[in-house]
C-alpha cells in the first residue's frame, strides 16, 4: 500500500522562492490536505502535484493566519465547481477547531459568490474538533490537540495507520510540553524550523515565535522519535538548505532527518 508525504509548499509566510507549508499525506488512495497557504497557488501546486482534487474528501486546517488559511478559500471554489460541475463526487470534510471553523465561513462569505457558497453546510462541511478528539479520516485516525499558542489559536494532530505507524505535527510554533503525549516515541515527527541556528541573528525566530533546526533536532531527540520532517523555513538558500538544515538538526538528533522541497515526496 503506498503511503506518502506530499510537501506542496516548505515555506514561512513571507517566502517568495517556494510556496508556504501545506501538504497532504497520501494513504493509498486516500487524501487529507493539511492547510493550503495563502492563495490559489494551492491549485497549481496540487496539479504539479499529480493529486487529484476529487480524490481530497478530508482536510485538516491548522490556524487563521493568512498563509496557511486563504488557500482555504480556494479549495472550497474549486470543489464546489467541481460539484456543480458533476465531477466531484460525496462530502467534501474540513476540520478545524471552533474559532477557525468561524473564520472560514465569514471568508467565504465575503469572498465567494451563492453559487459557490450554497455548498457549505451541504456537501461541504466545515467540522469542529476540539482538544483530544478523535475522527476517522483517509483511512486514519486522527487525533487532534491544541498546541497552546502564543499568538492564534492553532491546533496540531497525530495520525494513526492501520499498521501503528504514528504521525505528529506540531503546527508551525515551537513545542509546548501539553503536547507531549500525542508526539513522544511517534515514527514520524513534523516540525517547524524558521532558520538555521546560525542565522538566528539575522531572522529572529524566537521574536517570531518560531525555532531553529538545532531546536527541531533537540526536541525530536527528546521525544525518542525515529523521523523528524523540517519545514515552515526562510527561503534564501534553497539549494543548501537541505543540507545545511539536515547538518544542523544532526548536531542533536541521531534519527532520520528529511528537509523537503516543494513537491518532494516522503514515503512513510
Amino acid at each position: 500500500m503506498e503511503r506518502n508525504l506530499i510537501m506542496l509548499g516548505t515555506g514561512h509566510a513571507m517566502v517568495t522562492r517556494c510556496y508556504n507549508t501545506c501538504f497532504c499525506i497520501q494513504n493509498a488512495e486516500d487524501y487529507l490536505l493539511v492547510d493550503a497557504g495563502g492563495g490559489n497557488g494551492i491549485l497549481s501546486r496540487l496539479e504539479e502535484a499529480q493529486i487529484p482534487v476529487e480524490k481530497i474528501h478530508c482536510m485538516f486546517v491548522t490556524h487563521s493566519h493568512t498563509d496557511h488559511v486563504l488557500g482555504v478559500v480556494w479549495m472550497i471554489r474549486k470543489v464546489a465547481t467541481m460539484m456543480r460541475g458533476g465531477s466531484y463526487e460525496g462530502k467534501f470534510k474540513i476540520y478545524c477547531h471552533e474559532e477557525l471553523a468561524d473564520t472560514i465561513t465569514q471568508l467565504c462569505m465575503l469572498t465567494l459568490v451563492k453559487k459557490f457558497t450554497s455548498f457549505l453546510g451541504d456537501r461541504i462541511l466545515i467540522k469542529k474538533v476540539k482538544d483530544g478528539e478523535e475522527k476517522n479520516a483517509a483511512g486514519m485516525k486522527l487525533t487532534f490537540f491544541d498546541i497552546h499558542s502564543t499568538k492564534t489559536k492553532q491546533f496540531g494532530f497525530r495520525a494513526g495507520f492501520e499498521d501503528g505507524t504514528r504521525l505528529t505535527c506540531l503546527g508551525d510554533e515551537p513545542y509546548k510540553e501539553t503536547a507531549r503525549p500525542y508526539a513522544e516515541g511517534c515514527d514520524w515527527l513534523l516540525s517547524e524550523a524558521f532558520c538555521l541556528d546560525r542565522d538566528k541573528e539575522i531572522f529572529h525566530p524566537y521574536e517570531k515565535h518560531h525555532s531553529t533546526a538545532l531546536d527541531a533536532g533537540r526536541l525530536a531527540q527528546q521525544l525518542h522519535v525515529k523521523n523528524l520532517v523540517l519545514y515552515h523555513t526562510e527561503d534564501t538558500c534553497l539549494s543548501e538548505r537541505k543540507e545545511s538544515y539536515t547538518k544542523e538538526a544532526a548536531r542533536c538528533f541521531d534519527g532520520n532527518i528529511f528537509v523537503p522541497l516543494d513537491l518532494e515526496r516522503i514515503r512513510l
